[in-house]
């Protein structure tokens, strides 16, 4: 009993460690084989174990055997949902000298004015009068640093600001990531007809 928790315990450690490893960037990236596999010496392994993905029947992931534990490379999957804009797209000039600030984390997961759900690691954004879908362009006009957003909710509710961004997009314009507002200018995005 003993030598299983011991191995599990072992096998647990190494995907900690990949995991670990595999988001260092200042490690040089090699291209991954799948089939390539990592080998370290397990402590006290009698039986052959296999762990399996419980969502794919056919892969192993992970496999311990008497002296060795056989780890299978699992590809990092980065997401990328930053909208992109066609470059034939016209940039309508809304509003400058624009007050920006961003959502609390405590609207994560409600649903927004448009029907969908609040989520602050996407590009959205609130406003009051643009039309929901309506893509625009926010641009920090202290560094130059801009996001394209799509309006998926009405606020903020306050006089002063404009615009509420998503804390991602916020954060990705912002020098000072301490700061709650910035100044903004506010384009729309006109497709090309």
């Amino acid at each position: 009993m003993n030598t299983k928790i011991n191995s599990y315990l072992l096998v647990l450690m190494t995907f900690a460690l990949l995991a670990f490893s595999s988001g260092n960037p200042q490690q040089k990236e090699k291209p991954k084989d799948k089939n390539k596999e990592k080998t370290t010496p397990a402590k006290d392994s009698k039986d052959p174990k296999e762990i399996k993905d419980p969502k794919d029947k056919t892969k192993t992931v992970a496999t311990a055997k008497t002296d060795t534990v056989v780890v299978k490379e699992i590809p990092v999957v980065k997401e990328t949902d930053t909208l992109q804009i066609d470059p034939n797209s016209k940039l309508k000039i809304y509003k400058k000298n624009a007050h920006a600030s961003y959502y609390h984390h405590k609207f994560n997961g409600r649903r927004t004015a448009s029907g969908k759900r609040f989520d602050n690691n996407k590009y959205t954004a609130a406003h009051k009068k643009l039309p929901f879908g309506t893509l625009v362009k926010v641009t920090n006009e202290a560094n130059g640093k801009f996001v394209i957003v799509e309006i998926t909710d009405r606020g903020p509710f306050s006089k002063v600001r404009e615009i509420d961004l998503t804390k991602r997009a916020f954060m990705d314009i912002v020098s000072n990531k301490n700061s709650g507002s910035v100044i903004v200018k506010i384009e729309v995005v006109e497709e090309p007809k």
